[in-house]
């Protein structure tokens, strides 16, 4: 699997929160943001999973 570039311009206060987030972890921000957003999209399939089963069984 290769890697793309991804730029991103935000201010200066996001960044030191992103920082102080990451180093919390003993992480850089970039691998911060990255995990954040793996698991962001994690929780948007496990959810639309979900509700998918819920349809087939009748649960609402």
């Amino acid at each position: 699997m290769g890697t793309d570039v991804l730029s991103l311009r935000i201010d200066h206060e996001l960044l030191e929160r992103l920082r102080g987030h990451a180093a919390k972890r003993g992480m850089s921000v970039q691998d911060y943001v990255v995990r954040t957003l793996m698991r962001d999209d994690f929780d948007q399939r496990f959810r639309t999973a979900v509700e998918e089963t819920e349809k087939f069984y009748g649960v609402t």
